[in-house]
């Protein structure tokens, strides 16, 4: 059986995750907008792939005899400055979702709780990936200089995620 402050975090971090899912969703959503396909796509891919995550937890609390107790998700921001300021966001949110996943790891050492603990590294080693898929795509647009010529070639690269 999975204690109750654990139980309390992974439900948490459900909503942290499905919260994500709405902000990508959101960003591909503003990318639509401006008609830059590839990075709609890429966002898109990564909503997705916070929803997995989502889902992870969700299956793992109720392996464990726990209770999933789903909240409001939090409506995710609709207007941007632009793509640099949208992949800024995006990895600073990936460094606050490193956080939250961190905190629950500590909770679960501070309980020996070990099957949690084992269960979170597959999340810690996805989030060195997350946080280094973000810093990446950011210092590219940085190089671009906001050019549309650059921005436009880096959109085509963009939506050949998951490909």
């Amino acid at each position: 059986m999975i204690s109750e402050t654990i139980q309390k975090a992974i439900n948490d971090q459900i909503n942290a995750e499905l919260y994500s899912s709405y902000l990508y969703l959101s960003m591909s959503a503003y990318f639509e907008g401006k008609n830059l396909k590839g990075f709609a796509k890429w966002m898109r891919t990564q909503a997705g792939e916070e929803r997995e995550h989502a889902e992870k937890f969700f299956d793992y609390l109720v392996d464990r005899g726990g209770r999933v107790t789903l909240k409001a998700i939090t409506a995710p921001p609709v207007d941007f400055k632009n793509t640099q300021d949208i992949f800024e966001q995006t990895f600073a949110h990936e460094q606050h979702v490193t956080s939250l996943i961190n905190g629950i790891y500590e909770l679960a050492v501070k309980e020996k709780d070990f099957a949690t603990q084992e269960f979170l590294n597959w999340f810690v080693k996805e989030q060195v990936e997350e946080e280094a898929t973000a810093s990446e795509m950011l210092e590219q647009i940085k190089m671009t200089d906001n050019r549309p010529g650059n921005l436009m070639y880096l959109d085509r690269h963009a939506g050949k995620r998951g490909e």
